[in-house]
């Protein structure tokens, strides 16, 4: 996979989470590859553009990190997530 593929599915993932967190094991399920040429969640992690806390009601959850969402509106500025992010 090139570069540009794993860029492309690393705003995906932002977008797919949104501003609401979500659980964490919802997200590995639906984004964590055993595929070393398409790292997609170990990418963002690593780029510091999500976060993860704690919920009451859902235990462990991802969220997009403010340097996930400045990167958010830099390359997908029109974004339906940077438009609820927003307001």
């Amino acid at each position: 996979m090139s570069d540009s593929t794993v860029e492309a599915l690393v705003l995906d993932l932002l977008e797919w989470i949104g501003p609401t967190p979500r659980p964490y094991d919802e997200v590995l399920d639906a984004w964590r590859t055993s595929c070393p040429r398409l790292p997609v969640w170990e990418e963002a992690q690593g780029r510091g553009l999500l976060s993860m806390g704690v919920e009451a009601e859902h235990g462990r959850v991802v969220f997009v990190a403010p340097a996930g969402w400045e990167h958010l509106r830099r390359h997908r500025p029109s974004s339906p997530a940077r438009v609820a992010e927003a307001n």
